[in-house]
């Protein structure tokens, strides 16, 4: 459905009540009258400001929207192997450093552009992983914690993955674990308490915990029975005892 589509039938239903709302007052004594045009009046002009502002913000997110899926597909675009030189027609990029140089760039710009979209909450998650791969930590530790921080459930989750990965390249143990504990605790659609936990488990035996990362392994194997994540689990698990 489009913005204006949307908009459209949101200042129908409010004239259908504002409508319905002066006719019930209708029975009202005279000296009430004056009272009840006046309330109407404040709500109309209060509703119309809301209104306005949710049109407003409603079309700033179908343009950052945009501009965001234009900036995905840079963080996507392919790596070409060393030596190789570009295709004409064929988008690719030298580095990794050099794309996630110029979609951090492009996330950025939607951020600054329309800072208070749901849109820019989402490229403000990006310019957090695109940091984190160019070696910014300092940007990426700033961007994820305000993902992680957010209202809706999944972009958090996905703020508290990322920005966990981020600690355990600085050393801070303690940071990633507490995150992926959270993660455990209240998993979500995009990162499941299987995948929380396999990440811990991975954490603990980078840290030579080889006896806390196969407990949790054989907890994920135990808890999702003929998944993928019980294979990985115990493939995870047999080999520590190697």
């Amino acid at each position: 459905m489009r913005a204006e589509t949307r908009h459209q039938l949101k200042q129908d239903r409010f004239s259908k009540v504002t409508i319905e709302a002066a006719e019930n007052a209708a029975h009202w004594t005279a000296e009430h009258q004056s009272k009840v045009v006046a309330a109407v009046i404040a709500v109309v002009v209060i509703a119309a400001i809301a209104l306005g502002g949710w049109y407003y913000i409603s079309q700033q997110d179908e343009k950052a929207s945009s501009e965001l899926s234009t900036a995905v597909r840079t963080f996507e675009t392919p790596i070409r192997p060393a030596g190789v030189p570009a295709q004409p027609g064929f988008e690719t990029f030298a580095s990794s450093q050099e794309r996630a140089t110029a979609a951090r760039k492009q996330f950025q710009d939607i951020v600054d552009k329309y800072p208070h979209t749901h849109t820019a909450d989402m490229a403000r998650y990006f310019v957090g992983l695109t940091s984190a791969q160019l070696n910014d930590n300092a940007a990426a530790e700033r961007n994820l914690q305000e993902a992680a921080n957010s209202s809706n459930a999944d972009l958090s989750a996905l703020g508290k993955f990322a920005l966990a990965s981020v600690y355990r390249g600085e050393n801070k143990d303690t940071q990633a674990i507490d995150l992926y504990k959270q993660l455990i605790d209240k998993p979500t659609l995009v990162v499941s308490k299987a995948t929380a936990q396999i990440e811990l488990a991975g954490f603990y035996e980078s840290r030579q915990k080889a006896d806390e990362a196969k407990r949790i392994y054989e907890q994920v194997a135990k808890e999702n029975p003929s998944t993928e994540a019980a294979s990985l689990a115990q493939r995870r698990a047999a080999a520590l005892k190697q």
